[in-house]
């Protein structure tokens, strides 16, 4: 078990900030894929080998035309497709959101040939963590979803599964006891409370605990005493929420005067900043025609 705790004083860095979150779990050496692992396996509930780690990152010097479809994707035992994601704050589609790419992760698989059939087809898996507000109604922080008939109470038995967490329920895991958590239930508590100075003593607990937590702890501590990174991550979120701050302002404007002239004016800067076409339609709602004019 590593040794690894932190200090009262220590300031982490947000780990559930989305460009955090993948700049602690896809780094190339044994502490940040050893972590990647163990986290998977825990919530998929079977030990996992990582193949082919992509948190599609843009380099440093080019933030503005990073592009962003899965935060960390992975295949599970060399074959079976994952991907992980940090979302601090989900939109009220979220849960269509999961179910449209989970299905566009899974028909991704090529399975075109003569000694091939839908058989072949490997189990596909969506883990996402909520980082703030609650999607369902009820208390359980985490939700599995596959197809089920909910009048017969019958699976489908199909390959799709989609894992919700959802930290803002964390604290119910702490009734359990140290001794009676899951390691599912540990990460989300580390999510949770990582930089809650008042619940250190338990964030420290977890370190002791679980292996993979404390690989997480030990990236997230280096990448907080890193002055450099460090500000390259503030950096980057502060450009996001600039653009998304200058997106919504100007469609608040464009409605409010009835024009398009604020969303368009908002596109011709994305796509002067070097933004595809695709992204730019996603958050300006302009139609690729009108794009291709700008």
């Amino acid at each position: 078990m590593r040794n690894i705790q932190f200090a009262p004083d220590d300031d982490i860095i947000d780990i559930c900030r989305d460009n955090v979150f993948k700049a602690a779990f896809t780094r190339d050496n044994p502490l940040s894929q050893g972590a990647l692992k163990r986290l998977i396996s825990a919530y998929i509930g079977r030990d996992v080998e990582l193949i082919a780690v992509n948190a599609n990152e843009a380099p440093v010097a080019g933030i503005q035309d990073r592009q962003i479809r899965y935060d960390i994707h992975v295949k599970l035992d060399g074959k079976e497709p994952a991907n992980v994601e940090m979302t601090l704050n989900p939109r009220n589609f979220e849960a269509l959101r999961l179910e449209y790419y989970t299905a566009r992760l899974f028909t991704g698989q090529d399975i075109r040939g003569r000694n091939k059939d839908y058989g072949d087809l490997f189990h596909t898996w969506q883990i996402s963590l909520i980082g703030s507000k609650r999607l369902f109604p009820d208390q359980w922080g985490i939700h599995r979803f596959e197809y089920y008939d909910p009048e017969r109470e019958i699976p489908l038995g199909g390959r799709t599964h989609i894992i919700v967490v959802e930290l803002e329920k964390a604290e119910e895991f702490m009734k359990k006891g140290p001794g009676k958590m899951s390691g599912a239930e540990k990460w989300a508590l580390f999510f949770r409370y990582l930089r809650d100075r008042q619940r250190r003593g338990l964030v420290n607990e977890l370190l002791r605990d679980e292996e993979g937590i404390a690989m997480a702890g030990e990236v997230l501590l280096s990448i907080s005493r890193d002055e450099v990174e460090r500000a390259r991550l503030e950096s980057e979120y502060k450009y996001e929420l600039d653009r998304q701050s200058f997106i919504t302002n100007a469609r608040r404007e464009g409605l409010a005067e009835g024009k398009a002239d604020a969303l368009a004016e908002a596109a011709r800067k994305m796509k002067q900043d070097g933004l595809e076409s695709e992204k730019i339609r996603k958050y300006t709602q302009l139609s690729p025609e009108e794009i291709e004019k700008l």
